[in-house]
């Protein structure tokens, strides 16, 4: 139990540390949240390879085989409809930010294509809604 918690303050720790000191550096410098996120990844996904070999390391035995094919299964449903959301809802908060943008910067210069701008927001924005569907297919 105290290894489970260790790992998972240690995954919580890779997310927050680098991107705490990106964000409270007294230094702004061009390319620095490229490198911060790169540091991130790196300390995330090592951290999460270490606590897969110390976590999934053991004997199972015949009896004990189906029930843990079970839970593997169900535990690759719930991967798959954790990464379909997160990741289209990813992919659709950086479609809205450069299609808000653009839509305000339209609507600053002429205020009659509110309407039109709103559309391609909303547009964007179903990439999210997509994806969601996506996980409740695969969880049901």
């Amino acid at each position: 139990m105290l290894l489970k918690v260790t790992i998972i303050a240690a995954l919580i720790l890779s997310i927050v540390i680098p991107f705490g000191s990106f964000l409270f550096r007294r230094k702004k410098t061009k390319g620095g949240f490229k490198a911060t996120l790169a540091f991130n990844s790196f300390l995330f996904f090592s951290t999460l390879i270490i606590a897969d070999i110390l976590l999934f390391t053991g004997k199972v035995s015949a009896a004990e085989a189906e029930a843990v094919a079970e839970a593997s299964v169900e535990g690759w449903r719930y991967m798959a409809a954790a990464l379909a959301t997160g990741l289209s809802c990813i992919g659709g908060g950086i479609a809205v930010a450069n299609a808000a943008s653009a839509a305000l910067g339209a609507i600053s210069e002429d205020s009659s294509i509110m309407g039109k701008a709103l559309i391609f927001v909303a547009l964007a924005e179903g990439i999210a809604l997509y994806g969601l569907i996506v996980s409740f297919t695969i969880l049901g």
